[in-house]
């Protein structure tokens, strides 16, 4: 007998993977969290049924929501990471040396376990000496923050359940609080391809320009997310994602990756243009 994961990206679409075994299922106090293993994708984590990652494809997300404002900011020091217990944001953000604090505030303990156990591929490096986790809700965390850090990248879940509160004004508001004079923020910003992804989407974008005087959006193409078509948000003080960024510094660290490039990063934030209408949608209201 076969066994297929599969999670509804709409109502008429689900996107299906072939699964050879359950290696873990538990229920939080928050979620409930699964990590399944495939012939296709390798080992992968599902929160409520909601796909987080594969080892296949997570280098995609993971490269691109750090090394984007690690190669625009001149001077990254100390780093605020909210979500991401799954530890690839983590892993990403301890090859560079010059970082010296890594703050991660993460709401599930749970997960963190999990993902030690089973994904040590991304969760590898979570013992850097660098990085303190925080138990706690990062609306909460960040409540407490002024002018603390030089980047901010906000890992989140999708708009609903336990990531709900990271897609708010107050969040976005106390991220910029949070944030040193040339601060950037990076967040995960859901998919523009399907109607109610596309909205929240919008509705995030709208919050987020409200709060930021500067706030771009750039794009990956991941396998596993809905459509596979997936946005970052791009949100700072003073620097621009294009004309700030140092092609020569950054590709001078040597950092190898597998779908991050300087090149790429230009590219990036060059979006279709029905994503360019949905935006302007959203920046002509503000």
């Amino acid at each position: 007998m076969e066994f297929w994961f599969s999670e509804m990206h709409t109502p008429n679409v689900k996107l299906s993977i072939r699964v050879d075994k359950q290696l873990y299922s538990g229920q939080s106090e928050f979620q409930r969290i699964d990590v399944f293993e495939s012939p296709e994708f390798g080992r992968f984590l599902t929160l409520d049924g909601y796909m987080m990652l594969t080892e296949k494809d997570e280098f995609i997300y993971h490269e691109m929501i750090v090394h984007v404002p690690m190669a625009v900011h001149p001077r990254v020091r100390r780093v605020l990471v909210i979500g991401a217990g799954d530890g690839g944001v983590i892993r990403e953000l301890t090859r560079y040396s010059d970082i010296e604090q890594i703050d991660m505030v993460e709401i599930d303990p749970l997960v963190v376990e999990v993902c030690r156990e089973y994904l040590p591929k991304t969760a590898g490096q979570l013992d850097d000496p660098r990085v303190k986790i925080y138990y706690e809700d990062g609306l909460k965390f960040v409540r407490r923050c002024e002018n603390l850090y030089d980047l901010i990248i906000v890992d989140s879940t999708d708009p609903f359940g336990p990531g709900e509160g990271l897609f708010t004004r107050e969040f976005y508001g106390n991220c910029f609080k949070a944030l040193k004079e040339d601060g950037i923020m990076v967040n995960q910003h859901e998919s523009p391809f399907y109607e109610a992804d596309a909205m929240a989407m919008q509705k995030a974008h709208k919050l987020i320009v409200e709060s930021f005087p500067l706030s771009r959006v750039y794009q990956a193409h991941i396998p596993t997310y809905p459509s596979g078509h997936w946005l970052f948000g791009f949100s700072t003080k003073k620097y621009h994602p294009l004309k700030d960024l140092n092609e020569k510094r950054w590709n001078e660290r040597g950092i190898y990756c597998r779908y991050y490039t300087t090149t790429l990063h230009k590219g990036a934030f060059y979006v279709p243009a029905y994503v360019e209408d949905l935006l302007r949608d959203v920046e002509t209201e503000h």
